[in-house]
Formats: structure tokens, C-alpha cells, sequence
């Protein structure tokens, strides 16, 4: 396999547990690059703490991650350097204008003042925020601030983008523009994107899915497969005996 051959991401038995708890148990998942991958499971389901091990948050002492064939533990720099991230909760400065933010943030990643401004605008423009790049974060709406997020985390290249229930307090076209926004990039920029997310809805027929449920993988298929001749919520219920008053945030 050559380096452009291996996934955006790959996951292979990885369990972690907070004292006696398991969060996670025997987790494995391939995401690739060009595609859409909807990590799905209810609140409580391990969603975040397995980002908190890709992104380093959490060590991993069990299985292996693989970020574009960098292992996270023996290659934390490389792997890391490969992936852009968006987490549940607000990151950018909300006093500083999102073109401050973006510049801050590359420096963070050693790109020079220039390049930094190159990258930023062309990010922006990617997610439709380029007229508002000297706005104010504090100005935007909600779903503005996740697309610039999004464009931040596009500023290194990364091959991988990881968005742990981005559209989490949004309201219903705000969720729309950053869906939008994110499937632009894996069709234009071959990104592969690990979406974790409890919504059925944000999940379209072609999407990869992998169904996480009390930290196990019980399926793996695009969405049109898992759900067959019924719904995709059907087949999560039926996988999970989750009661459906679950399935509401």
C-alpha cells in the first residue's frame, strides 16, 4: 500500500476505560479520504472520547490510530499535522476578527504571516465566510462561527477533519450551511471527514456510517445499506434496543 493508498484515518481495536467504566470496547473504523463517514451514536455512546484519542487528548494504551499512516502515539507530530479538528464547544476568539484567529492559528502551525493570509482567504472562501473576514467572531451567527471553525481547522491541509457534533445549538439552516459546507470539501479537497453526530437527518443515502452504541461498533455500511428497506433510525433501533426517546437530543 502506498502512502497516497492508506486511509484519511484507521482505527484497529482500540478500548478505553475511565476507572472501572468502559467507554470504549474493541473500537474499529476505516475512514477514507474523499469520503463522508458519520460517526453515529446517542449521547453516552463514546463519540467524544474517541476523538479525545485521535486528537491526542487521551492516550490510547490499547489497539492503534492511524492518521494518513501516522501512528498517534509513535508519530504524534506527523499525525496530528494531518488532521484539522472542530470540537462540540466554541474555540476562536470571540474579541478578534476571524481573519485574527486565522492568523493566529498558523502561526501556531509555523506558517509565515503571508502564507498565513493566503491560506486563510482561500479557506474562507471554501466555506462562504470570505466577506466577513474582518468581522468581529462576537458579531457572527451561530452557524458562521462553526464555518469559519471549519476554515480554521483547513488552514494546515489536513487530509483528515474530525467535527464532533458541529451543528450541536443550531438552528435548522444554520445546519444545512455547514453540512453544505463540509460536503463541498470532501468532493473538492478529497478530505476525508469522521462526522459524529446523534441527528439522523444530517445523514444522506451514501454517507459511510459506522453505528457506535455504549462504546462498541455494531455495523459499519454506507446508510443505504444498514437501512434497507426501511430507515436508517429503524435499523439503529433494532441494532441498539435503544428506545427511541433517545434518539431526541
Amino acid at each position: 500500500m502506498t502512502a497516497s493508498d492508506k486511509p484519511a484515518l484507521r482505527i484497529a481495536g482500540v478500548s478505553h476505560a475511565f476507572g472501572k467504566t468502559q467507554a470504549l470496547n474493541d473500537v474499529s473504523l476505516d475512514v477514507v479520504a474523499g469520503r463522508f463517514t458519520a460517526l453515529l451514536g446517542v449521547n453516552g455512546a463514546g463519540k467524544t472520547t474517541l476523538f479525545s484519542l485521535i486528537t491526542r487528548l487521551y492516550d490510547n494504551i490499547s489497539g492503534t490510530i492511524e492518521v494518513s499512516g501516522h501512528d498517534v502515539r509513535r508519530e504524534p507530530g506527523p499525525a496530528l499535522a494531518q488532521m484539522g479538528v472542530v470540537f462540540q464547544s466554541r474555540s476562536l476568539d470571540m474579541s478578534l476578527t476571524i481573519r485574527q484567529n486565522m492568523r493566529y492559528h498558523a502561526a501556531l502551525h509555523g506558517i509565515g504571516r503571508r502564507e498565513a493570509r493566503r491560506r486563510g482567504d482561500a479557506a474562507l472562501e471554501r466555506v462562504g465566510l470570505l466577506d466577513r473576514a474582518d468581522a468581529k467572531v462576537a458579531a457572527l451567527s451561530g452557524g458562521q462561527v462553526r464555518r469559519a471553525e471549519i476554515a480554521r481547522a483547513l488552514l494546515h491541509d489536513p487530509k483528515l477533519l474530525l467535527l464532533d457534533e458541529a451543528t450541536v445549538g443550531l438552528d435548522v439552516q444554520s445546519r444545512r450551511d455547514v453540512l453544505a459546507a463540509v460536503r463541498g470539501l470532501v468532493a473538492e479537497q478529497d478530505v476525508g471527514v469522521l462526522w459524529a453526530t446523534h441527528l439522523f437527518d444530517e445523514i444522506e443515502p451514501q454517507d459511510d456510517v459506522v453505528m457506535l452504541h455504549r462504546g462498541s461498533v455494531l455495523a459499519r455500511d454506507t446508510a443505504a445499506t444498514l437501512a434497507a428497506d426501511g430507515t436508517l433510525s429503524d435499523a439503529f433501533l433494532a441494532l441498539t434496543g435503544a428506545a427511541p426517546s433517545e434518539l431526541v437530543a
